[in-house]
């Protein structure tokens, strides 16, 4: 479970992310200069992996630490994966 405030945060950089998103399509549909589009789309990346590692955090220091003090070690194997996945 997530706190309000952890809450709030990541929706604020989703938030932002999607806001980038809209401004991303707006320079398309205006003919924006590639390289300028690709800039934004760099940042775009840039926002969804700090959010990623947020939430990674989160989920590392909650959910992972109680699961293996309750003795439930295969959420080290799920974790395995989820960072494989965030890593490609």
């Amino acid at each position: 479970m997530r706190d309000d405030d952890e809450r709030k945060k990541l929706l604020n950089r989703l938030n932002r992310i999607e806001g980038q998103i809209r401004g991303i399509k707006a320079m398309l549909e205006n003919d924006a200069y590639c390289t300028d589009i690709l800039t934004q789309s760099a940042a775009v990346n840039a926002a969804v992996n700090a959010f990623n590692r947020e939430l990674i955090t989160s989920h590392i220091k909650g959910c992972v630490v109680r699961d293996i003090r309750e003795g439930k070690e295969e959420v080290i194997d799920e974790l395995t994966v989820t960072l494989q996945k965030l890593m490609k």
